[in-house]
């Protein structure tokens, strides 16, 4: 058994409206700001490494004018990059998600962050708007947001990539019905990044969409990693197995991250939270052992058993 106790997400919630902008330091020291041994993946199409856990904002940062929800969501973004984490991911239809992001950002630390945001269509009047939004010159990852088309091409965000505004072009997907038009465009335009939903109990794209990610070499971001809030209700009231301590996971949150971490096909999770000390705990995900496959195939018949 290790010594270090189980801190339930239950635990953590109950800790987070203590904390303030001048008590960042202990979710920072749950985070462990030494980021030279946490889990790092390449973008197969040019090698760069990514800390493997980053962050959503769909919902949680569509507060508007909230002054104190967006004083939050800054600690969110601190203790992310204070925890060695760099990847934020938003679009243009989060409602205010991308303008209080920006603003966030804004304040000194856009260069710490891989940024992504997605456009629902190729259309340069949405891109403009998002980058005016984000306040940023560029983004780190372009993605086309829930590809429907199979015929769907992706030359015009190729030629913003060319013009500097992108680093990266992608897709995503979280509707299952869709899946046979992201494998067209897979296989068809191999784009950099595919953004797709899985997570514990959510295992599609196991069989059909990740290995063709990693046939054409294209990275994974998963959305969704919890399963919509599934996951956490179907352990409510439930203590981790012991034998969870065999990959270093201390929380349930970090028992299902490290499940598709455990997957090399898999670049980073994003999961989103408006929550500093949730996020602390999200990157736990990123340190210590993760399972191998038996051990994965465990964790699929305990959660299958519930």
């Amino acid at each position: 058994m290790t010594d270090h106790p189980v801190i339930s997400r239950r635990r953590l919630l109950a800790l987070a409206p203590r904390v303030g902008a001048s008590s960042l330091l202990p979710l920072r020291a749950f985070a462990q700001t030494d980021a030279g041994d946490i889990v790092l993946r390449a973008i197969p199409s040019s090698g760069e490494r990514l800390p493997a856990v980053g962050l959503g904002t769909a919902a949680v940062f569509d507060v508007n004018g909230d002054s104190a929800k967006r004083a939050t969501l800054g600690q969110v973004v601190q203790t992310l990059i204070a925890g060695g984490g760099r990847i934020i991911d938003t679009a243009s239809a989060y409602g205010s998600a991308e303008s209080v992001l920006g603003e966030l950002l804004a304040a000194g630390v856009r260069a710490k962050v891989f940024l992504a945001t997605k456009l629902v269509a190729p259309d340069a009047a949405e891109l403009k708007r998002s980058l005016e939004r984000l306040r940023a010159d560029y983004v780190d990852l372009l993605q086309l947001h829930n590809v429907r088309d199979s015929d769907q091409s992706l030359a015009q965000f190729r030629d913003w990539k060319a013009q500097g505004i992108c680093r990266y072009v992608g897709i995503t997907s979280t509707f299952h019905r869709d899946f046979a038009a992201v494998e067209a465009v897979l296989r068809r335009e191999k784009p950099d990044f595919v953004q797709l939903d899985y997570s514990l109990d959510n295992r599609e794209v196991e069989e059909r969409l990740l290995p063709l990610a990693a046939q054409t070499q294209v990275a994974v971001l998963t959305a969704l990693p919890f399963g919509r809030g599934r996951l956490f209700r179907a352990v409510r009231g439930k203590e981790l197995p012991e034998w969870a301590n065999e990959f270093a996971a201390r929380t349930w949150a970090q028992f299902f991250l490290k499940f598709l971490l455990g997957d090399a096909r898999v670049t980073a999770v994003i999961p989103g939270t408006a929550d500093p000390a949730h996020m602390a705990d999200n990157l736990g995900a990123v340190r210590g052992r993760l399972p191998d496959a038996a051990l994965r195939q465990r964790m699929v018949r305990f959660v299958q058993n519930l």
